[in-house]
Formats: structure tokens, sequence, C-alpha cells
């Protein structure tokens, strides 16, 4: 983006539908929202550097609800509804009623008297993140329909058992600003590759989202994993359908080395497989803890198989001109790092470490954009009102 006058107006003419609307699932929205909302963050980021104050709210909360543990989504978050002027409250369940059996439709209408958004973590259980962000979806709508709330919060999705959208949202974004634009993408080859770690249950999330939202742009997709790491079957379909229509293309394959040969893009990153995810998913619900140890210790004795499957200097020499950008959602399993062996080598991960903060600096902008696009209905008028108002961030 040469200037923000020109962001705003390449956003003036795409017609979106994000307005009100949850972001629960890149593949439910359509190539001009995705558009969007990259245009948004990318003026977003912009305003930032120029110290421009993009505030849009005097007040309100958003309400962050973590189910499972995060660094820098959980960060992201929090910096994304600062930016726009909202104030943060975690919603730690234990310390709530729904420890005591509050229901998710009473929950949802009590922490959202006076909040604009909702963001869930919910990727433990698989076949359940999603479902519960519905949930919460359809007591917002109760409550605002019947007068209880002044108005309906948006709910961001921060990862689910399906999908990872502000991850895969700001993958793209960091894409888009080392290419120059999502055009460019297209005849790329990025390997989404299953990576060994020394932990189980990892989510599903990251990979299927990756290969459900860069089928949309004409890439074409390798992934690959040891057999039996499948991932949803149901999303594997979305993304082969999603490239056929883009004129990309997706190919499943079991060797890491054949995956890596001539790849642009790689993205190294284990999970869990899909069956052993339905399997932990009923033990947790049934409290089975003895299961879960048995199951624990049968998915790492397995994951040891696959050791090899690691990304490494070897590897990397296999990409095109030995250089593919290396991608991942961090914290990587960094062998002799952070564990003995992992996902990759510290010579790969510490040539592209930097690189990897890049990416991950993309998330905050992205979630900011995905809330500025459900508050305003036409955001590139809204974006320019910032700019005539021309308020400082900080002055001197």
């Amino acid at each position: 983006m040469k200037n923000i006058n020109e962001g705003i107006e390449s956003l003036a003419g795409i017609k979106s539908n994000l307005f009100g609307k949850d972001f629960l699932l890149t593949w439910e929205k359509s190539d001009n929202d995705l558009r969007t909302i990259l245009g948004v963050a990318e003026v977003l980021r912009e305003m930032r550097k120029q110290n421009i104050s993009p505030r849009v709210f005097d007040s309100g909360l958003a309400i962050s609800n973590f189910r499972d543990n995060s660094t820098r989504t959980r960060f992201s978050f929090a910096s994304a509804c600062n930016l726009l002027g909202l104030a943060v409250q975690d919603l730690d369940e234990e310390k709530s009623q729904i420890a005591h059996g509050e229901t998710v439709r009473e929950t949802a209408n009590m922490i959202s008297f006076l909040s604009d958004f909702i963001g869930i973590r919910d990727d433990i259980f698989l076949g359940e993140g999603n479902k519960y962000m519905r949930e919460v979806g359809a007591a917002l709508d109760e409550g605002f329909e019947n007068g209880v709330l002044p108005v309906r919060p948006g709910i961001v999705n921060l990862q689910c058992d399906m999908d990872h959208p502000t991850q895969s949202m700001a993958d793209l974004m960091h894409l888009k600003d080392i290419y120059g634009s999502i055009e460019s993408l297209r005849g790329k080859k990025i390997v989404m590759s299953w990576a060994y770690s020394p932990s189980y249950g990892k989510p599903l999330s990251v990979p299927q989202g990756i290969i459900a939202l860069m089928s949309r742009f004409g890439m074409q997709i390798e992934l690959a994993y040891p057999e039996g790491y499948d991932l949803i079957p149901g999303i594997v379909e979305i993304a082969e359908k999603n490239a056929l229509e883009s004129g990309g293309s997706l190919t499943i394959s079991h060797s890491m080395e054949e995956a890596m040969k001539d790849a642009d893009i790689v993205y190294p990153k284990s999970w869990a497989p899909f069956h052993i995810m339905l399997l932990r998913t009923q033990l947790l619900k049934d409290g089975d803890k003895s299961g879960l140890k048995d199951l624990e210790q049968l998915c790492l004795s397995n994951n040891a198989k696959f050791t090899e499957w690691e990304y490494n200097e070897a590897r990397m020499k296999l990409t095109k001109n030995g250089s593919a950008l290396y991608m991942h959602c961090l914290p990587a399993d960094i062998s002799g790092v952070s564990c003995k062996k992992g996902e990759v080598s510290a010579p790969a991960f510490e040539k592209s470490r930097i690189q990897t903060y890049r990416e991950a600096g993309f998330k905050p902008y992205v979630i900011a954009a995905m809330m500025f696009a459900n508050k305003f209905e036409n955001p590139a008028e809204a974006l320019s009102k910032i700019m005539e108002r021309d308020r400082r961030r900080f002055s001197f």
C-alpha cells in the first residue's frame, strides 16, 4: 500500500457482507469479505505506523474467553481491542458461575450488557469448539431480539476445532506483504506438512485453516503427513473444491522430502490424527483420566515412529533455490532448543526466526479489521472519517 488514502480508495470498490456478522470460518466468507479484512487491516497497520489513532469506541468491553492456553492470539486480541478503543475483560470460567452449572445462553447474556465483542478460543474438543461459538451467538441473538442487550456483540473465532481464521488470515496478509499482492500467490507452491512433536493432542485447526484459505488463491498446495495423520475429511474436501475453482491444486503425499521439492513456502507443523482427536474428545467428555493417560502414551509412541519428520537444512535445500519462505504459527518445537527433537532444526528455524515474528505481527491488525468490518457497513467511509479528524495516537 503506497499510502493510507490509496488503501481506503481501493477498499471503497469492494462490496462485502461483514457488517453485523460473526467471523467464525473463512470458508463461510466470500472473496470480497476476505479482501476487505486484508484491506482494513493494512490501513489500520499504516495508521499505527503514522501515529494516527483509529479509536472508534469511547467505551465498551471486549470479552476474552480462552478455553485453552495462548500467548500470541491472546495478546493480539487485547491489542486489537485497545487499538479501536475497547477495554478487555477476561472470562475465567473457573471463577465464574459457569463452574456452578450456569448455562451458555445465560452466561452469554450476562457478560454482554455493555460489550461489543466476544473473542473465543475453544479448540480442545473435536466437534464442539465451533458448535459452542454458535451456541453463544444464538444466545446473543435471543438477548438482543428481546431487548435484554442494547447491541448484539460480534463474535471472533480465536481458534476452534475446525479453523483458526485469525491465524490463517494473518498468514495470508504476511504472504501478500512478501509477494506484493494476492494475485502474485497464484501458482506458488506451499507445503503444509506434518512435523514431529514430542507432545500429542495438537489441534487440527491450523493446517485445516491454511489449506482451506490458501486454496482460494490459485496456489499449488501439497498436504504432507505420515499415513494415519489425516485431517477432518470434510474440510479437506472444501480445500479441494476451492483449489479446483481457483485454478490451483491440492495434492496429498506421505513423504516430507517429496513434498518439499521446489516449494516456495513451507509450513511444517505438528497435529494429532483426526481419529485420535475424536477419541480424545470422548474421553475428555467422560472424564476418563485413565483412558486419556493410556491414549497419550499410545500417541506419543506412534509419534516417535516419525521423528525424521523434521524440517532441517537438508530439506531446505530441496525447496526452490534452497530458500523457501518458512512459516509457523508459533511456538515451534525446535530441536535442541525447546525439546530434544522437534518440528524444525535449530539452524533452519534461526534462519527464519525474525520472519516468523513478522508473520505473527499481522494478527492484531487482522483481528481489529474483523471487528471494524463488523461494526461499520462501509469500512472505507469510516476509515476516511478517521483520517479527516486527524487525531494523533500520542503527541510530544
